[in-house]
């Protein structure tokens, strides 16, 4: 009776070869669980020199309009452009943009027609001072450059609650203009010239291109390889408008607080 009560409901033992299955399947999904979790680098501070090289991206880019060379980019060059603006940030990791690679002369005329039809009204809007100088600049390379790029941002992105967008929903844009800055800053890198056209009537980009309602152009660049660039920003040295001090947008606390020490001495 001991006995029995003692070995009742214990059934077969399980062989070593069940045993064994069992364990590399428990493995196997601990190591998938493992791969699957976020994994954490060392945020160590750049070396120097590569430091000092990021930095050169930010203060050497300019908006380039008049100095593109006719050489084609690489395709392997522009794959990296479009790998680093890919790599932006994005609210909610909505990714809501796309890249539109422009060739095509056709359609680069049709921007080329839409640009000069607004860019007659614009000039038309600054004062008969300033009327002169508008219309002397060169405001695109639409036809000179190798090759265009539209930026767009699809709105319905990430369904219709993103994380991040539940109360400003223009953060995608903003995401999009991060993508933007990315692609920029790569560019200066790689010696490609950028120049941003933003003077279009709201809907013809969309039109030529055949943007669906939902998908907004928010830049087309000009892209193409340069051999000189203004050492600083053109319409500063063509005498439009200058580079403000940068104490005078630092602010500590509240609008118009007075800045930090450090800015107030710099430069």
């Amino acid at each position: 009776m001991t006995r029995d009560r003692k070995n009742a409901g214990a059934g077969p033992s399980a062989s070593p070869e069940l045993i064994g299955a069992a364990r590399s399947k428990l493995d196997a999904l601990a190591d998938k669980g493992a791969q699957e979790r976020p994994k954490l680098a060392r945020a160590a501070a750049f070396s120097p020199e590569e430091r000092r090289a990021v930095y050169r991206a930010i203060h050497e880019r300019r908006d380039v309009r008049s100095q593109f060379l006719p050489d084609p980019i690489a395709d392997e060059v522009l794959l990296r452009l479009l790998q680093a603006a890919h790599a932006a940030p994005s609210v909610g990791l909505s990714q809501p943009w796309n890249f539109i690679l422009v060739r095509d002369q056709a359609v680069r005329a049709q921007v080329r027609a839409a640009f000069e039809a607004t860019n007659a009204e614009a000039a038309q809007m600054f004062a008969p001072g300033q009327r002169a100088l508008y219309s002397a600049l060169k405001l695109q390379g639409i036809s000179e450059a190798p090759v265009s790029l539209c930026i767009t941002c699809d709105r319905d992105r990430g369904g219709p609650v993103v994380l991040g967008r539940t109360h400003d929903l223009d953060t995608d844009l903003y995401s999009t203009v991060c993508a933007v800055q990315n692609l920029w800053l790569a560019a200066r890198a790689e010696g490609v010239g950028v120049g941003w056209v933003s003077i279009f009537r709201p809907g013809d980009l969309a039109q030529i291109l055949g943007l669906p309602e939902r998908v907004v152009p928010v830049a087309w660049l000009c892209l193409g390889y340069v051999k000189d660039l203004y050492d600083g920003p053109e319409l500063e040295a063509r005498g439009w408008a200058t580079r403000q001090p940068l104490q005078q947008m630092v602010f500590s606390d509240r609008w118009q607080g007075e800045p930090p020490d450090f800015v107030k001495t710099e430069g």
